[in-house]
């Protein structure tokens, strides 16, 4: 059986294609579609604009799936409609558009759902767990194969950039307003007591931008998923320069990335910190498998 899985997510948009053959999975294909759906939300509402940009992105999707005689299809989304007060609004204009109903996923949800994907591929007892996405950040310590914490922050690459930061690449003064802003949510809110835990699994665009950008670096083979400690300090260290040299690395691995890039490695800076880790592994299954494996099969 084939089946899709749409994630609406607060930077970009994601199609998987998925072989299942009794409870195992195999990807077919992906496509992504950069909708940047936070940069529309004003007064934490989505403007018109924004759900055009959604339903665009889900219509494109829909003549690949079409083309493919795809039927089986599951939609949903996390912070990127969830975290708006016109949720109702945006989902019932998608359904009427793009004739997708879309499930919205609660921060909890989508933090034990990314955690389940990443422990398809990560066979790993104990450690911690993030997931960085455009406008929320999940995080899940895990000991003995089972989650011990959870929470969901509403601080993401993309609402950073967009609150703190005035050019394309953050300066002195906006790379203080993003620390600011990423110790206001994560330390000071006290939704999450974070213990020493290592290795950091870490999901999400801003993860394979570090582990891309790491292999270029350090000469890394394309089968190495792990990130030292001292390549992660070098990563960020440079990266966070704001000079031309950071910029011209960004441009030349991650040009999509140009603008998100340091604010959400800024959050996996801070939590990989917190946690006192040794190691990130970045794992390439994350909410979307949690979610086949768990609502679907």
């Amino acid at each position: 059986m084939k089946q899709a899985i749409i994630d609406i997510g607060s930077n970009s948009m994601r199609l998987t294609l998925y072989e299942i053959d009794g409870t195992s999975f195999k990807i077919l294909f992906k496509e992504k579609f950069m909708a940047g759906l936070a940069g529309y939300v004003e007064d934490n509402i989505l403007s018109a604009e924004g759900i055009e940009q959604a339903y665009t992105g889900l219509l494109n999707f829909r003549k690949t799936l079409e083309s493919l005689d795809i039927e089986n299809v599951a939609v949903f989304a996390t912070a990127s409609l969830r975290n708006i007060k016109n949720t109702e609004e945006a989902i019932t204009a998608i359904k009427i558009a793009a004739g997708y109903s879309v499930e919205i996923i609660s921060g909890e949800s989508e933090a034990l759902l990314g955690y389940a994907g990443a422990m398809q591929e990560v066979s790993l007892t104990s450690g911690a767990f993030i997931d960085i996405g455009g406008a929320s950040t999940e995080i899940v310590s895990f000991e003995n194969g089972q989650p011990l914490s959870l929470a969901s922050f509403h601080v993401g690459s993309l609402n950073l950039y967009r609150e703190c930061v005035k050019k394309i690449m953050p300066g002195n003064g906006s790379l203080k307003r993003i620390q600011k802003t990423i110790t206001n949510e994560i330390d000071k809110k006290n939704l999450f007591t974070f213990d020493r835990r290592s290795p950091l699994i870490c999901v999400g665009g801003t993860a394979r931008a570090v582990l891309r950008i790491a292999r270029k670096l350090y000469g890394l083979p394309p089968s190495c998923h792990s990130v030292s400690k001292a390549q992660f300090d070098d990563i960020c260290s440079l990266l966070c320069t704001g000079n031309r040299t950071a910029a011209d690395i960004v441009l030349k691995l991650e040009p999509d990335r140009i603008h998100t890039i340091v604010p959400g490695l800024m959050i996996m800076q801070h939590i990989f910190r917190l946690f006192k880790s040794d190691e990130i592994m970045v794992s390439k299954y994350s909410v979307r498998e949690g979610y086949l494996c768990q609502k679907i099969l």
